[in-house]
């Protein structure tokens, strides 16, 4: 298990407009890191997920990237990682993105020996879907889905291995801000159509045993935690730079 922090320095960012741009950005550091694109790409790819911390004002802006694993094998790919790396252009809609001036830190492991407990924010929002005759739609509000349960459903299936986390919301935080959905723009496909995820941005208590703690901040939690999304921070952190 690994995470790290890449950061460009201070008053420096990057613009982008889709977030499957900085997924493919990462991607390329993966391979150039020694990472096989099954390893990482697919749908038996090694548990990782990924953070981007900015704002938006009139486009997207990233200033960190959160990157993470629980996969052994891809740990020692993470620890090869060169920002001048984390790079990719897309002709079709004329992004592009590089990090060659950030610095990379380890984001250490908060998770106590016995403890059953950890307050976390949404680095990156959290995505959990239901399938009806329509086909997949995104939840935008926690009143109609067992968090929990979707949660460890994902995580379990995953792994190979029962997780029982239970996902408790901030409920202060929700009554004081009824809407913490966020539409985010993943791709654009030709013809200029736009592909988007809903997800939410709320604090959690998450409990459970250390190893599944330690699972959901390393692995992400919910759904697309491998194109940035469900990627958890400690809450008496707060998101940081």
């Amino acid at each position: 298990m690994y995470r790290i922090r890449l950061i460009l320095p201070k008053r420096q960012d990057v613009g982008y407009r889709n977030l499957d741009i900085l997924h493919d950005a990462l991607i390329n550091a993966w391979e150039c890191a020694g990472a096989k694109a099954d390893q990482v790409m697919g749908m038996n790819a090694g548990l990782w997920n990924f953070g981007a911390l900015g704002w938006r004002r009139g486009e997207n802006r990233v200033h960190t990237l959160v990157i993470s694993t629980s996969d052994p094998e891809l740990s020692q790919y993470l620890k090869r990682f060169n920002p001048s790396d984390v790079n990719y252009a897309r002709a079709v809609t004329g992004e592009a993105v590089e990090f060659s001036n950030a610095e990379i830190c380890e984001d250490p492991d908060p998770v106590a020996p016995g403890q059953t407990a950890m307050g976390v924010i949404m680095l990156s929002p959290l995505a959990v879907s239901r399938k009806d005759k329509s086909g997949k739609r995104w939840y935008n509000n926690l009143d109609k889905t067992d968090l929990s349960a979707a949660i460890n459903t994902r995580l379990s299936r995953l792994t190979g291995r029962k997780v029982q986390l239970q996902a408790h919301p901030d409920r202060l935080y929700i009554r004081s801000n009824p809407r913490y959905d966020t539409l985010v723009q993943i791709k654009e496909m030709s013809k200029g159509r736009k592909v988007f995820v809903i997800g939410m941005r709320i604090p959690l208590v998450l409990q459970g045993n250390e190893n599944d703690l330690r699972l959901a901040w390393y692995a992400g939690i919910g759904e697309k935690t491998r194109n940035g999304f469900g990627c958890v921070g400690l809450a008496e952190r707060g998101v940081g730079r």
